[in-house]
């Protein structure tokens, strides 16, 4: 071991508290490496997420908003920068592995189809009796599998506190099946629930940002319908311009949820007597809102679904997504010839219906759209 790597270790274990995840007490990779000289092991997995290409393909995959609807508006990759800035920070104030944190934030979403949830439904119609589809399994099997970066061994080999965070990701939105391999009866790491909290911070509080740019949602609709907002909005009166306090309205509620998540959980670890690793896994869930700010954010949630993701034209799109992803999916099946080399080569060992959504799963909104393009508009070139 370098000694520079060797010091890196052992401010982990000088700074961080004892029951925060520690790079030297990793349960390793699947396939053995070499250890890195100048970074800790997670500092590597956060490093090959960031260069791999399903990371980079987030930039043009639907938030909530298709990608070429805009571009002010969040994508998964904005998004993931963000739930990865929320989350260190909540990570930094507890003590716990910042590093581990960042690398489980920027893997969270890296499984999700083009055109957001609407994709992931369709796919899920066609493959339910297939083993289903989900996008946090998918995330799984794209680190593990689909990225071809390394001679030596499939996907990335990340470390399994990385792949544990990706699998046992859990929102409102996530319910995945967790393989025997991750133990699912029990918790996932701290910094893998500080995950779970910030993308809910994320994506709520900027989805509020993005329908009042869109026109789908309107000031007086938040304010008239969300307590929480409205005593953020109100305590900005003296700001006159109207851009400039719903910005300051942002910022607030974002920090009012980090500091609620904070003090929770603070008392959350006091409370159930954690010291280590092994009792948090053994615990109930630690990270988290308080009862009370779960309440007022419930209903924040509650709006945005009543009025922004079902909007009418939130609906149109999702819909049109539906049948781009629907046609291409039966398109591929008919002739399985027409799927790009690396994938066709899949078919040794997977089901076709399993490569067929590997490769619609990893396509962003626009490839998709000019799949589509080339499959169904006779003058379009291939």
């Amino acid at each position: 071991m370098s000694e520079y790597r060797k010091k890196l270790i052992e401010a982990e274990y000088n700074n961080l508290e004892p029951y925060a995840m520690k790079s030297g007490d990793t349960k390793g990779r699947k396939y053995k490496e070499p250890p890195p000289k100048f970074r800790t092991e997670f500092q590597r997995d956060r490093d090959r997420i960031i260069h791999s290409a399903a990371f980079r393909r987030l930039e043009y995959k639907t938030q909530v908003f298709v990608n070429h609807e805009g571009d002010y508006y969040r994508t998964r990759l904005t998004h993931t920068i963000e739930v990865a800035q929320i989350a260190r920070t909540i990570a930094v104030a507890l003590r716990l592995n910042e590093t581990l944190t960042e690398a489980i934030s920027l893997a969270h979403d890296i499984g999700h189809t083009p055109f957001g949830h609407a994709g992931e439904r369709i796919l899920h119609e066609f493959m339910k009796d297939k083993g289903g589809f989900e996008h946090n399994t998918q995330g799984l099997r794209v680190v593990d599998l689909l990225e071809h970066r390394y001679p030596e061994f499939p996907g990335l080999n990340l470390c399994y506190e990385t792949r544990e965070g990706i699998i046992k990701h859990k929102t409102s939105y996530d319910n995945p099946v967790i393989p025997e391999e991750f133990n699912p009866g029990k918790n996932a790491t701290l910094e893998a629930q500080i995950v779970n909290v910030a993308d809910e911070i994320a994506y709520n509080s900027h989805d509020i940002d993005d329908g009042l740019k869109s026109g789908l949602i309107n000031l007086e609709q938040i304010v008239d319908s969300v307590p929480l907002y409205k005593r953020l909005y109100e305590k900005t009166s003296s700001i006159n311009n109207k851009k400039m306090r719903v910005y300051q309205v942002l910022r607030d509620l974002i920090g009012l949820l980090i500091f609620d998540v904070i003090k929770h959980s603070k008392k959350m670890i006091e409370k159930s007597k954690i010291e280590s690793v092994k009792d948090v896994r053994e615990a109930p869930l630690i990270i988290d809102f308080s009862p009370e700010m779960k309440k007022k954010h419930k209903v924040l949630k509650e709006f945005l679904y009543g009025n922004l993701y079902t909007h009418y034209r939130v609906i149109k799109m999702q819909e049109k997504a539906k049948r781009y992803i629907s046609l291409l999916f039966k398109v591929y099946l008919s002739d399985l010839r027409q799927l790009p080399p690396q994938f066709y080569k899949m078919l040794d060992k997977y089901p076709p219906e399993r490569v067929v959504c590997d490769y619609i799963a990893g396509m962003t909104d626009r490839y998709a759209q000019d799949e589509y393009a080339k499959l169904f508009t006779p003058y379009t070139r291939m």
